[in-house]
């Protein structure tokens, strides 16, 4: 069933407003990093730590995505899914917002795990309206086109961008002259809007596809029967490796720009607006230009750019930069914003894969999955960042083996391209098995 204009017009409101406020999540998890890091004095370990297992709510994905498949909450099984994540959201914010700011490493902790329990339940259930509505094809044609399939997926991309931009363009300006429970304040309120927004729209109104509910057990047998696909099992297989095998430096990489080069938090928030832009352009491009190039061809160009800009922090580490006369500033503002969101540039073409792949029924069970299986990697990868700076002894003032820590971060990066046979060449041919 195709959604009315009018149905398909409020909906785009809903998961564009969704999407801006997950974007927008930069704004306080950029103070949380120098409020760690000033107010609390942790070490780079610590922090990368503290910041990777702040997501493991992230890992429950698959739980959530099988529970908004089949438990409607007053007859809806997505919009109040989405009002229960920006709630818990606005109730962790607005709490640390009001308690002291002399609070523990384990107190904030627990907010900010409760924060991302909401961010993951709201996403679950915005990523499945997304995967259900790309299936959907065309009212004037039979069956989906390629040139059709990713515009959805390109507008909240765009969104989350957008949002993204914005927040780290304000929190780089309010970070010095507010205080961080002020910071905490505003976005707490802003998820709060969201929440009574979000409830006041009945999920009737969005045009959303009719799909019988089977509970949990059936949503659950569905799902394995999905993963069992060897097309599905393959490309999350490769995508959640290529993430995980990384050793991440980036707490790292946090205190080497802003302890040993004396970075100014407004450059660093520059950084991240440029990062953002570049992103949301990234959205703009892959729906214009690349949404007909092979997945495997794309993904895997994305994968081997990474690697590169590596060796260029390499570079950079090494003063080669500076030699040239690029002042430390620039090169964080330009490379290290560009590389920092290079890490996601894979997601959107991969969803755009995954999303026509999926059996009818269970797209939110798969999407979830998915970004659970992200999540993971990200988190592994943290953790292998911590390992690798413990081996080669980087501490808050000694970053003499960093450079080589990035040349071993670049090698990790290229391995997945040599299995990248495990993406399907042709995401057409998927789609037409099914017809």
């Amino acid at each position: 069933m195709v959604a009315s204009e009018g149905g398909g017009n409020l909906m785009k409101k809903i998961l564009g407003l969704g999407y801006w406020v997950q974007g927008f999540r930069c704004f306080p998890w950029l103070v949380v990093s120098f409020y760690l890091k000033d107010g609390l004095n942790v070490e780079p370990s610590t922090l990368q730590i503290l910041q990777n297992s702040a997501n493991l709510p992230m890992v429950g994905k698959p739980l959530y995505g099988l529970v908004s498949d089949s438990v409607y909450i007053s007859g809806q099984r997505r919009v109040p899914y989405i009002a229960l994540g920006a709630f818990l959201q606005a109730l962790s914010w607005l709490v640390i917002a009001i308690s002291p700011p002399n609070m523990s490493i384990f107190t904030i902790s627990i907010y900010l795990l409760l924060s991302n329990l909401g961010a993951s339940i709201a996403e679950v259930a915005n990523d499945a309206i997304v995967a259900e509505m790309a299936k959907q094809p065309p009212s004037s044609t039979k069956k989906p086109q390629p040139s059709s399939s990713g515009n959805l997926q390109s507008f909240v991309w765009i969104a989350s961008s957008a949002g993204g931009v914005l927040g780290n363009l304000l929190g780089g300006i309010f970070i010095g002259r507010f205080s961080p429970q002020s910071m905490f304040l505003i976005f707490g309120l802003l998820l709060a809007l969201q929440f009574f927004i979000t409830i006041s729209v009945r999920e009737s109104s969005l045009g959303l596809p009719k799909s019988p509910s089977g509970g949990i057990r059936k949503q659950l047998s569905e799902l394995l029967v999905a993963l069992r696909k060897p097309e599905i099992a393959y490309s999350i297989s490769w995508f959640t490796a290529s993430y995980a095998i990384i050793p991440a430096l980036t707490g790292t990489m946090f205190f080497y720009q802003t302890q040993y080069l004396k970075i100014n938090s407004s450059v660093l928030g520059i950084s991240k607006v440029f990062g953002q832009a570049t992103m949301l352009l990234w959205g703009i491009i892959y729906n214009q230009y690349l949404k007909s190039v092979p997945p495997r061809k794309l993904i895997s160009t994305i994968q081997a750019m990474m690697a590169l800009f590596m060796v260029s922090d390499f570079l950079f580490v090494r003063g080669f930069y500076r030699q040239i006369g690029m002042p430390d500033s620039l090169y964080v503002v330009i490379f290290s914003g560009f590389l920092e969101v290079l890490f996601f540039f894979k997601i959107l073409p991969f969803s755009v894969l995954i999303a026509q792949m999926c059996p009818p029924g269970c797209e939110g069970s798969i999407m979830a999955f998915l970004m659970s299986s992200v999540a993971l990697a990200f988190i592994v990868s943290g953790y292998l960042g911590v390992a690798l700076a413990s081996y080669i002894k980087v501490t808050a003032s000694d970053f003499s083996g960093l450079p080589f820590g990035l040349l071993i971060q670049a090698a990790c990066t290229m391995l997945p391209t040599f299995w990248s046979s495990c993406i399907p060449d042709k995401v057409e041919s998927k789609a037409k098995k099914k017809d």
